[in-house]
């Protein structure tokens, strides 16, 4: 690895970029925020600026901050977007993009979109690869890409400098070595956010990994930061029955938005409340808690997900993400089997090693570097023809004789495990607390979070029997749009083909939950999904596109509870499925199943099944809302009070503006009523000093939901 190139001005960067890269520039940079947006900017305009030259672009998710639809919304958001996202700088090219103006020149892919915001769009639709994130650096380095840029931490200056790859350790090492082993060259761009998190272990590069390191301070600006989304008691109710599948001493997945949260606030619930979170499940499940797991985290958990997220963060701080796992299979077994008690080094950690074949006696050079690696010897040990020698203590290295034991377990050994990690994440995104958590977390509590390879992460290929020891009655928690009566879900795009985000990890993490024999996978969707025509099941006979085949189906759940499809024959799979869909929609379930010969024609769907319904839930849970277990922002919010009432209200708006009956409805209450808003509000939304029909009916309508 040689020295890079240090260039103190982006533009500059950018010309030594385009010098040496003749022709057209195939761009990689990673996904969410990772992407060293001024740096890639400024090569947009230039390249915008110069037809004879193309550039194409491929990542993905592309974040831009949020933008108003409406004159109502804009006013709203400005003042919050501004607060909450400070400096960070949109990518020109995602303007540009979903503004439908990319200049002929450039072109745009991406195997991962922010869900639903490229709906509609061609140019986007048509670029679009899909790929399982085991393959992205793969599908990527075949793209003939020639430049890889990427935001990095920096600690120190000069030789002395380091840098990390932050949140996105996940592919770019990976494409790096596969575009070199292809003979091909590729040019390196490093460029220094001081406000990225400085993640070590996996992250953490030298910084002759890139060609250029760009130490400009128009580099640094505040990283994408979406504010925590409400949870909704559907969100609590899934994520409630998900909590109970996971196993103390287990591993877990979640992903990011309120079901991520939901599920995380339900595990604290678990480990705190015992006995109310017991007492909530029943209410869910009519009081039927066989196979579920209810008790305290003695043990703990292993976090090992692609996406590290604030939910994750709030169970390391609550002490239930804390299982720790080493980098060595044989030292995991021992653990796992109790041969080693723990952590804590003792006169047993060394004898099961040794019982295990893992260190020979008498100890070589690798032996002996071996255990002071995992800290089961100090590190001031060392070897002199044959024997151990620890300050004036010597002996002989060969550990079965007594004596040289016995001298070795009162001198020489250490005092706990080193190098243990409790989380393992591909990348990261999350609220602005999560990354000042990170930037000022204690060395020793950061240094038990590893972010590494997404090749690591997402399957068991390559140090397989590593990643099996490490990865113990593992529970995958993976959201879906919708499921068939089959088992089948789609995740990833509409049944008409257009792409509303990627399929990601997501059949990555199914086939691992298969694969090793302790593991399941929970996959989670809201019973019902709103369209502008209708409200719709989300359980449905059959779907036009499929991300997740049906004979990979295995725990399904919904508000209204838990379908175990695994290993189950498709009737019973049929009757599981409906038994947790909405109510409204059963019976039509009923008939389209037994319609094409998979459900008994005298099927009926059992009563105790047949009251799954929004008011029921919110009439279960609203009561451990208001003792304040399952409040609607468990982790905060950037939102103001006041902002939080607004939300609420325009959102209402939003949804009766697409059904007509309702809105009708709504109008005729509120000018009855004749409610008037605060004027602060009124002010935040451009309305105080409205006078035309139509603000003057929208400011009744803003009134009377508030």
């Amino acid at each position: 690895m040689g020295s890079p190139k240090f260039v103190d001005s982006i533009e500059a960067a950018v010309d030594l970029v385009l010098a040496s890269v003749p022709g057209d520039i195939v761009l990689g940079i990673p996904l969410g925020v990772g992407k060293p947006n001024p740096f890639v900017n400024a090569l947009y305009r230039r390249l915008r600026a110069d037809p004879s030259r193309r550039l194409r672009i491929v990542t993905a998710l592309s974040l831009q901050k949020p933008v108003g639809k409406t004159d109502i919304e804009r006013h709203f958001l400005e003042p919050l977007v501004a607060r909450v996202f400070e400096d960070y700088p949109d990518l020109d090219y995602v303007v540009d993009l979903r503004a439908g103006r990319l200049p002929s020149n450039v072109e745009v892919s991406e195997f991962f979109m922010k869900t639903g915001d490229y709906l509609g769009n061609a140019a986007a639709q048509q670029n679009y690869i899909s790929t399982n994130y085991t393959f992205v650096a793969r599908d990527m380095a075949v793209q003939g890409m020639n430049v890889i840029a990427q935001a990095v931490a920096a600690r120190g200056t000069g030789a002395q400098m380091r840098l990390s790859l932050s949140s996105n350790p996940d592919v770019s090492a990976e494409i790096i070595e596969r575009v070199h082993a292809s003979g091909r060259k590729v040019m390196t761009v490093g460029v220094v956010n001081q406000k990225m998190p400085f993640m070590p272990n996996g992250a953490e590069v030298d910084p002759g990994l890139f060609d250029l390191v760009v130490t400009d301070p128009r580099g640094t600006h505040a990283v994408f930061a979406p504010p925590n989304n409400k949870v909704s008691f559907a969100d609590y109710a899934i994520g409630l029955h998900a909590s109970s599948f996971v196993v103390d001493g287990g591993t877990l997945q979640i992903g990011i938005g309120s079901l991520g949260d939901a599920i995380a606030q339900s595990l604290i619930v678990r480990d705190r409340h015992g006995s109310e979170y017991r007492r909530i499940l029943e209410s869910l499940t009519q009081g039927d808690l066989s196979g579920r797991e209810t008790g305290r985290f003695d043990t703990g958990l292993y976090g090992c997900s692609e996406m590290f997220v604030n939910g994750f963060l709030k169970l390391i701080e609550a002490g239930i993400v804390r299982r720790e796992v080493y980098a060595d299979a044989v030292l995991q077994r021992l653990l796992n089997e109790g041969r080693i008690a723990d952590a804590t080094v003792r006169p047993q950690t060394l004898t099961a090693l040794l019982e295990a074949g893992r260190v020979r006696a008498p100890l070589d050079a690798r032996d002996l570097a071996y255990l002071q690696k995992f800290g089961v010897l100090r590190a001031d040990v060392r070897l002199d023809g044959g024997e151990l020698v620890c300050g004036t203590t010597r002996c002989s290295a060969d550990l079965r004789d007594a004596r040289a034991f016995d001298t070795v377990c009162g001198t020489m050994l250490g005092s706990r495990l080193l190098g243990g990690v409790f989380m393992h994440g591909g990348f990261f995104l999350g609220p602005r607390d999560f990354y000042e958590r990170l930037r000022t977390m204690p060395p020793q509590e950061l240094a038990k979070i590893d972010m590494t390879r997404i090749d690591f992460i997402n399957q068991l290929y390559g140090d397989d029997e590593l990643k099996r020891q490490q990865r113990r009655r593992a529970r995958f928690m993976n959201t879906t749009m919708v499921v068939t009566l089959l088992g089948a879900a789609a995740s990833d795009a509409l049944e008409n083909g257009q792409v509303v985000s990627g399929v990601g990890g997501q059949y990555n993490f199914v086939a691992m939950s298969h694969a090793l024999p302790d593991a399941r996978l929970v996959m989670m969707l809201r019973s019902t999904h709103a369209t502008k025509q209708a409200l719709t099941s989300s359980i449905v006979w059959n779907y036009g596109n499929v991300t997740i085949p049906r004979h990979l189906r295995d725990i399904v759940v919904t508000e209204y509870g838990v379908a175990d499809l695994r290993g189950q024959p498709d009737g019973e799979v049929v009757k599981r499925l409906i038994a947790i869909a909405d109510s409204r929609f059963q019976d039509e379930l009923v008939r389209q199943a037994q319609a094409h010969g998979k459900l008994e024609a005298g099927y009926v769907v059992p009563e105790r099944q047949r009251h799954n319904l929004p008011q029921k839930l919110e009439d279960q849970l609203q009561p451990w809302a208001a003792a304040g277990l399952l409040p609607e922002f468990p982790f905060g919010t950037d939102l103001t009070d006041d902002e939080i009432r607004i939300v609420r209200a325009l959102k209402k708006l939003k949804h009766a503006s697409e059904h007509p009956a309702e809105l009708l409805q709504m109008t005729v209450k509120s000018l009855w009523e004749g409610r008037e808003a605060p004027r602060a509000y009124l002010e935040r939304l451009g309305l105080a000093d409205a006078h035309g029909l139509r603000d003057l009916l929208v400011r009744r309508l803003l009134a009377n939901n508030l």
